[in-house]
């Protein structure tokens, strides 16, 4: 008759771990580290707050706004959308950016239908020289853009963008990033 050996080796095993287990947690196993007590971060103000956008669409200008000063003072004069394509009023933040834009053609009465081309970056192109996105309305992207037809300005011609011209928009480009705060007042 053999004689069985592994009741006593399993409890062998037991022993021998919780003796380890023991004296792990005593610290008898660790390196000795002083760990320094994390910082505690502390907020810290902003010198200057973030410039934002400020639309007033019965004015038909745009601000600059930065420190809660106006910039410039009169405000740029902008084309906004015509009643049937209004600009969306509200709060937003700036999604996108393009410099030189081209422009896909699609019918505005129905946005989701086939696309009839594109326009490329260049004088011809009705997007202008930026392309400052903000919103969605009507089917599609509504921003901020350039345009050559400055004989809109101060009307409600668009299909819920804001034309500038191109001058005053590659300004105002240079004011604003990804996140900067749209507020657009009726």
């Amino acid at each position: 008759m053999r004689s069985d050996r592994r009741p006593y080796l399993a409890s062998l095993a037991i022993v021998v771990a919780a003796l380890f287990v023991a004296a792990a947690g005593c610290g008898l196993f660790a390196q000795h580290r002083e760990t320094p007590p994390a910082p505690t971060p502390t907020p810290t103000a902003s010198a200057t707050p973030e410039p934002y956008l400020l639309l007033k669409l019965d004015e038909r200008r745009l601000y600059v706004v930065e420190s809660d000063v106006k910039r410039p003072p009169e405000g740029y004069p902008v084309a906004i959308g015509r009643p049937k394509w209004p600009t969306p009023t509200g709060r937003f933040q700036i999604n996108e950016l393009i410099e030189d834009p081209d422009f896909l053609v699609f019918d505005f009465n129905n946005p989701k239908g086939r696309d009839r081309g594109r326009v490329p970056p260049g004088l011809n192109n009705p997007l202008g020289l930026r392309w400052i996105g903000f919103a969605t309305a009507h089917g599609w992207q509504v921003g901020f853009h350039g345009t050559a037809k400055t004989s809109v300005l101060g009307q409600a011609v668009s299909h819920g963008c804001v034309r500038m011209s191109n001058p005053d928009i590659v300004e105002v480009y240079k004011h604003v990033k990804v996140g900067t705060e749209v507020v657009v007042e009726p």
